[in-house]
């Protein structure tokens, strides 16, 4: 159906998985966020087991008026453990016309919530990058045009290169060392974008074409009221996303945060279109899509 120059499209259901398995070498706490967003709009569960074994104490959360969704697993010392998530998930995505988007938002009307994706964090410190940004992109007119820019050339002047990075690695690093992986490009994405005033996001995720198959990280701008996904390496297909969570950068959503000492020693993740994927890879130069 077509609204307004906005497209949406029937649910397209996904089949995922995620197993990873730790050595722990002293007791330790791990927090894991591999579960799909909960339900909403975008994004439904239709099915979804998790499994943990040995059987270690484990809870399940999410954070206040949030459907992102996090495992704490207690670890044992010398006990190796692993943590199997597998699901199918229903995504309805839309496509916004990017003539609907030429008109910026003033940043007095944002909505609050909107409102600290505008402000450095500690690997997005888009403070240090204002100059370099309005260097670049300052002389576009609009925030679509901004961020489209910002999206092409992190492709154009970035090398994807798997194992150079870690996570501590900030944009500001990335940006001087022009070499890293999604979760580099995406962070450089939001702190460009928030250097030129563009609220901006981290967003994870299960992705289809990934080779080898890992969970991706891409970026969202908040433009015309719609959250807006950019990915910088141009690996993932843009309609055959599913959603984990999103946050100011990607310490807030890390697949796995350990406290104490223990290693992940093999990790297997899937997605699979169960539909087949039904536009092309990427929104074109008329339509942006948007979750």
């Amino acid at each position: 159906m077509l609204y307004s120059n906005i497209q949406y499209f029937c649910p397209m259901r996904f089949r995922i998985k995620a197993d990873l398995f730790y050595d722990v070498y002293t007791s330790s706490t791990c927090i894991f966020n591999i579960q799909a967003l909960g339900n909403s709009y975008n994004q439904k569960i239709i099915s979804e087991s998790l499994e943990i074994a040995p059987n270690l104490p484990f809870k399940e959360f999410s954070l206040p008026d949030s459907k992102i969704r996090f495992i704490t697993v207690q670890a044992n010392e010398f006990v190796p453990f692993q943590v199997c998530y597998q699901g199918e998930i229903d995504v309805k995505y839309k496509t916004v016309s990017k003539k609907t988007l030429f008109k910026n938002t003033s940043i007095f009307d944002l909505d609050n919530k909107i409102v600290p994706y505008l402000s450095p964090s500690r690997l997005c410190p888009s403070d240090k990058l204002m100059n370099l940004a309005f260097k670049l992109f300052g002389y576009l007119q609009s925030d679509i045009e901004k961020a489209v820019a910002v999206n092409d050339w992190i492709f154009n002047n970035v090398d994807y290169v798997p194992g150079t990075t870690d996570a501590s690695t900030s944009a500001y690093d990335t940006l001087n060392q022009r070499e890293g992986v999604c979760k580099d490009f995406a962070h450089l994405g939001i702190a460009l974008c928030r250097a030129l005033n563009i609220p901006a996001r981290y967003f994870t995720c299960y992705a289809t074409n990934i080779n080898p198959p890992d969970i991706h990280a891409c970026f969202e701008v908040y433009i015309g009221g719609q959250w807006i996904i950019f990915d910088p390496t141009r690996l993932s297909n843009l309609s055959s996303l599913v959603k984990i969570a999103h946050g100011k950068d990607g310490s807030e959503v890390a697949v796995a945060s350990l406290f104490g000492n223990a290693s992940c020693t093999y990790m297997n993740i899937e997605c699979e279109n169960l539909n087949g994927d039904l536009i092309p890879m990427y929104a074109s130069d008329d339509f942006f899509i948007s979750y």
